[in-house]
């Protein structure tokens, strides 16, 4: 990890010469539509969406490729070329020789600052760059010193060239929508106004200007301008060799217009000459906008070097509070890099998962697993906004108890299909409860299930199966009632829905069916006969963790009964007779969904919430021993694991035999974490993932092993080379929940195991080739891939915090039972984490006589003392802390709260 160096606790990092490293980049947003992608030598893009791209698009490839990135030139003393990004003909010929630039990159939660050193011309650069919290502009501020003993003369110029479009435009009518675009240079910068969003399914008036403006840092104006490429790079010439640098050639005044070009916000400012030790500083601003009056007036605010390090410092502020989580414990690298780990998440709520240069998820925005899942992480960092946005996804849930499929613009705004592509991932319906369990957990607040909402509506129905061609779109995206008006049920309706719909919908083998896919896209070819064992487990697990919660509705709010749609009546049939016949199964769902095609009654039945508990555990409980029974692979007394899917020929996916076994990492994460595996299969799992998953070498444990052939009866990962991505690459995401799961169980050093390998494959720079956090793979060289957006980061979190360091809620009472190891306590014996909690700001220390836990799994005898603020608390319970939710709210919200555990 020798080569990233952290600089504080808050995850600012430095490295030395990091363009020697492809594919490294960080991302830079604030608060509003604005998101970018910078490298270090200043690549990347920046857009607001998919179809509103200030720079050029990039994928992961394009980083290195091209060449039309950032840059700010210095023609100095007349004839010689320097960019202070390191792109330009010269500097990239001289890169790996003595002659290269020093450079570093100083790195922080959403800022970059570059620094490149040119001995050969006696000049250093620093190039900071962030995006303010509240504007759409990325601001690049340029400082230049002069190192040497001798006087320098300096041409400073700008070069930020303007893509000014959609990215379907990249490839689809890029010159021809070059024509549209309506270039005007003003006195600070250059704007760029197209006429028409080019769409040939229906052309649209334009509103958006992209724009580059530029001041020296004391607020001097440009000198001229070159705002198209050919202007700017000239016949002949290169982003890497422009002609305007190379010949110094004079450009056009504000006020120039010019139409049906490729724009660059390209200009000159005065030249300068720079004496031994003197500093200078230029300030650019690039930004996207749907107010073109205001570009002026809010450009001026970031002119000098005063406002522009105001505003750094207000920047780096929100975010540092924004991620107000922090981890001491024997590693202050390990520390920073959980920092990073717990950052993703806000990351991904606002690129989703397209938005930085490992796109390959398509044209944006998050998925409906990926809502759900990071607002696990939202509950520990950002709970006062999650309450409301939970109850609102709700109304994405169909009737039929599947869901649209991706988040439109706005919370609660949902949309089927950006391709209208009719799909059901069977796993959808599991995710929403998980995350509604930790919020009632974390706040208490039980009445949320009792909320109403509306449901989702579309053509598609019956469960993926058909369409309801009644539907028109005019008709609107909720479900009606046969009288017209809009159906609204509970969130505990919508939650039951959901999963006694997933109980019915099973295959010949009496297991869930697959549909289009589970967690796993990529198990996508097995639609008539698949069948997921896998989340068949989980749901279990859900429903007999549905009938807790609402048995703790019944004793501690004294409510008895709860309403739901009188047509789900059906759904709470019962009896072995019923649950062993999978096509009685299918008949009452599909009596179910048929009654529910098009508009419903609006009716209501009544019914016992005990009565509902048994049935939810009755039907939990045949789930689980039938998979038991039916889905165990035993390879000898010390080894085994469940079979977890079925493929689109009926054939079970998973086996043991002498010279080919098949096991899947997914299979076994569910079925523990859902109490489906037993004790004893738990270790025989775990003693067969070490024999067929693991390989420190690639990061820890693989998603499967090879199956050594193109298994198209089940999904295109099986087109995939073995070792990426899905196809037995170290998955992090399901890695992660691996750890998760056996933490839960009480497998501790097993757990920690999967987590340590995947920091440490991390933190291994030179093989993972990556800034800090957690990559969405390993590949299998160990290049971590896919970095930031990746749901794996909200279960590291989420463990590391609830199972390690085991700080939780339970129905509003804080809960602290820690499941440390020993390495992970420093020489002190003391291992701490500071989070929100309830409103309140908290630091809880675990202190452990290190000599007398070597070899306790984690698990210690007892509690010997519990301090808060100083103040000893009772503790009733030796294994664990229980702080009650009343006591809590009675502590001050404007300060931090000291909580000291001592264990033995």
């Amino acid at each position: 990890m020798g080569k990233i160096k952290f600089t504080d606790n808050s995850g600012t990092f430095v490295i030395e010469n990091p363009e020697n490293y492809s594919g490294l980049y960080l991302p830079l947003a604030g608060e509003k539509e604005l998101k970018s992608s910078i490298t270090p030598t200043l690549a990347g893009d920046s857009k607001t969406d998919q179809n509103h791209f200030l720079f050029e698009p990039v994928s992961i490839e394009n980083l290195h490729n091209n060449k039309n990135g950032r840059n700010f030139w210095c023609l100095i003393n007349g004839s010689n070329m320097w960019s202070v990004s390191g792109a330009s003909a010269m500097q990239e010929a001289e890169k790996f020789s003595k002659e290269q630039d020093e450079s570093k990159i100083e790195a922080g939660l959403m800022w970059q600052k570059l620094t490149r050193v040119s001995k050969k011309f006696g000049i250093r650069a620093e190039v900071l760059s962030f995006v303010p919290v509240d504007e759409n502009i990325e601001i690049m501020y340029v400082t230049l010193k002069n190192i040497s003993d001798n006087d320098i003369d300096i041409t400073p110029i700008a070069a930020l060239p303007i893509y000014g479009r959609s990215a379907d435009n990249l490839r689809d009518h890029r010159h021809v929508t070059s024509l549209l675009h309506r270039i005007e240079t003003k006195e600070y910068g250059v704007e760029v106004a197209p006429v028409l969003s080019f769409d040939e399914r229906g052309h649209r008036k334009n509103e958006t200007t992209y724009f580059v403006y530029g001041s020296k840092d004391d607020g001097e104006k440009p000198k001229e301008f070159y705002p198209t490429n050919q202007m700017f790079i000239g016949e002949g010439g290169s982003f890497l060799m422009p002609e305007a640098v190379r010949t110094g050639k004079t450009g056009v005044n504000p006020g120039t217009k010019i139409q049906g070009k490729e724009a660059t916000g390209a200009f000159a400012f005065r030249n300068i000459k720079l004496k031994a030790g003197e500093k200078t500083g230029y300030i650019m601003l690039a930004g996207v906008t749907t107010q073109k009056d205001t570009i002026e007036s809010r450009t001026s605010l970031y002119r000098t070097k005063v406002n522009v390090i105001k505003c750094f410092e207000k920047t780096k502020k929100h975010w540092k509070d924004k991620v107000n989580i922090d981890f001491e414990m024997n590693d202050k690298a390990v520390d920073n890099y959980l920092k990073w780990i717990c950052f993703q998440p806000i990351l991904r709520r606002i690129y989703g998962c397209s938005f930085l240069p490992y796109h390959d998820y398509g044209k944006g925005g998050r998925g409906w697993r990926d809502l759900w899942q990071d607002c696990l992480a939202l509950l520990v960092m950002e709970p006062d906004m999650v309450r409301k946005m939970i109850v609102s996804n709700y109304g994405g849930v169909r009737i039929d108890g599947t869901n649209a499929t991706i988040i439109g613009n706005g919370q609660g705004k949902f949309i089927a299909d950006r391709n209208n592509i009719t799909r059901v991932w069977m796993d959808h319906a599991y995710w929403p409860f998980v995350t509604t369990k930790l919020y009632m957990d974390q706040t208490g607040d039980l009445d949320i299930l009792l909320d109403k909402v509306s449901y989702f509506k579309d053509r598609q129905s019956l469960r993926g199966t058909a369409h309801d061609d009644e539907w028109k779109f005019e008709d609107g995206n909720t479900q009606k009632t046969v009288g017209g008006v809009d159906y609204f049920g509970t969130v505990i309706e919508h939650i039951l829905l959901q999963n006694l719909c997933a109980f019915y919908d099973v295959g010949e083998h009496n297991e869930m069916r697959l549909h289009g896919a589970d967690w796993n896209d990529a198990l996508d070819m097995a639609w008539e006969r698949g069948e997921s064992v896998a989340f068949t487990c989980a749901y279990a697990g859900n429903l007999k963790d549905i009938a807790y919660y609402l048995r703790k509705i019944e004793s501690t709010d004294g409510i008895r009964i709860i309403e739901v749609a009188k047509e789900m009546e059906c759904l709470f049939r019962k009896g072995k007779e019923l649950y062993e016949n999978p096509y009685k199964k299918q008949q009452l769902l599909s009596e179910y969904s048929k009654l529910c095609c098009h508009n419903i009654s609006g009716e209501k039945a009544v019914l016992k919430i005990s009565m509902i508990c048994e049935n939810l555990e009755e039907k939990a409980d045949w789930l689980m021993k039938n998979i038991r029974e039916n889905e165990w692979i035993k390879e000898d007394d010390n080894t085994g694991w469940f079979n977890g899917y079925y493929d689109n020929h009926g054939k079970k996916v998973e086996y043991y035999k002498k010279d080919d076994v098949r096991m899947m990492l997914t299979s076994q994460v569910f079925a523990i974490m859902s109490g489906t595996a037993d004790e004893k299969q738990i270790k025989a799992i775990c003693n067969s993932a070490d024999k067929y998953l693991y390989e420190k070498k690639a990061g820890g444990y693989r998603l499967n092993t090879d199956f050594k052939e193109e298994k198209f009866d089940f999904g295109r990962m099986f087109g995939f080379a073995y070792g990426e991505k899905e196809n037995g690459a170290v998955f992090s995401h399901m890695a992660v929940m691996y750890a998760n799961a056996l933490y839960k169980r009480g497998f501790i050093k097993e757990g920690y195991k999967v987590l340590k390998n995947l920091l440490d494959s991390a933190m291994d720079f030179e093989n993972s080739i990556m800034y800090p956090g957690i990559p969405e793979y390993f590949d299998n060289d160990g290049r971590g891939l896919y970095a930031y957006l990746t749901g794996a980061a909200s279960w590291y979190m989420l463990t590391m915090i609830t199972e390690v360091f085991g700080v939780r809620g339970e129905l509003g009472n804080l809960v602290i039972k820690p499941a440390l190891l020993p390495e992970q306590f420093d020489k002190d014996g003391k291992a701490a984490i500071k989070l929100n909690f309830s409103g309140r700001t908290l630091k809880i220390t675990i202190h452990a006589d290190i000599d007398n836990i070597q070899d306790n799994n984690g698990v210690y005898n007892k509690i010997i003392r519990v301090e808060c603020d100083g103040n000893e608390l009772e503790s009733a319970d030796l294994k664990k802390v229980v702080i009650m939710k009343k006591r809590i709210e009675e502590m001050s919200c404007g300060r931090c709260h000291e909580i000291d555990v001592f264990i033995k």
